[in-house]
């Protein structure tokens, strides 16, 4: 198969669980026609028809309660929000509806449907475009919340979130929807809620997801140089964590660093120090290290370079932490 950018790889797993399941439907604002604000969903409409791609009107509150009722009845909804910063009008349909569908009903009804959403900065967008609210999701019961690194994982993770029986927000790293390439083999599936390792090493792990692995890789190679081997997992699903994972990898290496761009206060990077240190403590040789986004909104494209994570910073918390 030709290499794909992880936009495309998206289309192709839409059009592969469409073909496979008449249940499927492709919904949001402006995903027909023009095929989406990035063109996730181009050639939809044409191949599958408009009763299955449907345009619908700029309400993300309807969006997503119309899905939750389709969903109860039997379809699959494939939702597509434009940005994860528009999504909050939605919340109380997610929050209050889809994900308490199953405990509401004794699993009497289930709520089998996608919510897409590209997030998070690097691509100079203007105010609500580069969100980075993970957290927030992460803390509802109810939810399961994907984010893949590569090309390869967007087509195999949202296949296997379209076939998941519960609701999955699936967020898409706006950054590298184009950036990267790569071969796409094999039926595509990976299981929600399995990390994997990205790069191995002995010295010292990062923890990262989403466009933030990139830079993490990019850190990892900056202290190779010295002769640090740094290991690198990407967690793919963020609940379901795998938390197994993430303890292997600290028993072996004994220091930890997690990167992502959410603000620091709150964001998921607190939660997985906390379990590192009740499943690994004896384990540590020094203090587990945050490299993340500040405690404010995402500024505007001028400043935004400044708010985002890079390799240099992930480099000072590699040394902090060895040096511990």
């Amino acid at each position: 198969m030709e290499k794909l950018t992880l936009v495309q790889a998206i289309n192709l797993a839409l059009k592969e669980e469409m073909a496979s399941n008449p249940n499927v439907v492709v919904m949001g604002e402006d995903v027909g026609k023009d095929g989406g604000v990035f063109r996730a969903t181009v050639g939809l409409l044409e191949a599958f028809g408009e009763k299955r791609v449907i345009d619908t009107p700029l309400s993300e509150t309807g969006i997503v309660g119309a899905a939750v009722g389709m969903a109860a009845y039997g379809l699959i909804p494939v939702v597509e929000i434009q940005f994860l910063g528009f999504i909050y009008p939605a919340m109380e349909q997610i929050i209050s509806h889809a994900a308490r569908l199953r405990t509401r009903t004794k699993s009497r009804y289930h709520c089998p449907m996608v919510i897409r959403a590209p997030y998070g900065g690097g691509i100079h967008a203007p105010e609500h475009h580069s969100e980075s609210s993970e957290a927030l999701f992460f803390h509802v019961p109810g939810i399961k919340v994907v984010v893949p690194s590569t090309p390869s994982d967007a087509r195999a993770l949202l296949k296997s979130a379209i076939r998941d029986p519960d609701p999955v927000l699936f967020l898409e790293p706006a950054r590298i929807y184009r950036s990267i390439k790569e071969e796409i083999k094999g039926d595509g599936l990976v299981p929600l809620g399995e990390a994997r390792t990205a790069k191995t090493g002995k010295d010292i792990t990062l923890i990262a997801w989403g466009a933030m692995l990139q830079v993490a890789l990019k850190a990892a190679e900056a202290v190779q140089k010295e002769g640090i081997e740094a290991e690198v997992i990407d967690l793919r699903t963020l609940y379901p964590m795998d938390t197994d994972k993430i303890i292997e990898s600290i028993k072996k290496t004994g220091r930890g660093v997690i990167v992502h761009e959410a603000p620091l206060k709150g964001g998921l990077g607190g939660e997985i120090a906390a379990v590192i240190q009740e499943k690994a403590l004896l384990y540590l040789e020094a203090p587990v290290s945050r490299v993340a986004g500040f405690n404010t909104a995402i500024p505007l494209p001028k400043m935004e370079q400044f708010y985002l994570p890079n390799p240099e910073g992930i480099v000072e918390a590699i040394h902090r932490t060895l040096c511990f």
